[in-house]
């Protein structure tokens, strides 16, 4: 796992000059006292956050391999077939600690393709609206209305591939074809969470935002 460098340069109030941004040096008697507070402050917290970040680093390698070992562990007992292998939770023996993994296998759209699949959605809306297939209309206006990041929502459009068969259309095929060959399967991303029981017997999670590093 990459580890973050310390590259940010500080200052002391020994020093006799200091250089901001654009490389001007400025004699340190110009230097404010807020500006000193500053420069000094930062540079310890930048210190600490690199601590914690690395610390977290390596409690992510640790909670990723006793969770796959847990896995192994309980998939070898139920001779269960591993490659299934997708979200999964676990827990101590009396259940006071659980122990999420989350799988976010995103889908994203090829433009392209996208582009295409909706222009045949478009001209089997224009041509091949009956009354038994009117519903699907909606379906699809609703299915490629962007959402406000500029984005598809997947999901709708996706599930316009399930009303293949109940259409029964040579161009509504072709569009749901065109949405298939268009999915992109971005790098997967694994969540873990670790929660623990209060005295009213719920679950709290402890918060380790842990999941860009």
């Amino acid at each position: 796992m990459k580890k973050i460098k310390l590259t940010a340069t500080t200052h002391l109030v020994k020093d006799k000059e200091w250089m901001d941004e654009a490389g001007i040096h400025i004699p340190v008697n110009r230097i404010t006292k807020a500006e000193r507070l500053m420069e000094r402050s930062s540079a310890k917290l930048l210190k600490e956050a690199l601590t914690i970040n690395e610390r977290l680093a390596v409690f992510k390698d640790t909670i990723r391999d006793l969770s796959q070992e847990v896995y192994d562990a309980y998939m070898d007992e139920k001779t269960t077939n591993r490659e299934t292998k997708g979200n999964f939770t676990w827990f101590n023996f009396n259940r006071s600690i659980k122990i999420e993994v989350s799988v976010n296998q995103p889908i994203q759209f090829d433009e392209l393709a996208i582009t295409k699949a909706k222009q045949k959605f478009d001209t089997f809306l224009d041509a091949n609206i009956t009354s038994k297939n009117v519903f699907v209309k909606e379906m699809v206006i609703n299915a490629f209305e962007t959402q406000r990041k500029g984005n598809l929502d997947v999901k709708s459009v996706m599930n316009l591939t399930r009303y293949e068969s109940k259409v029964k259309d040579p161009l509504f095929s072709e569009a749901v074809a065109l949405i298939n060959s268009a999915i992109r399967r971005p790098k997967t991303k694994t969540y873990f969470r670790v929660w623990q029981k209060n005295s009213n017997g719920e679950y709290q999670n402890v918060d380790l935002n842990i999941s860009s590093i």
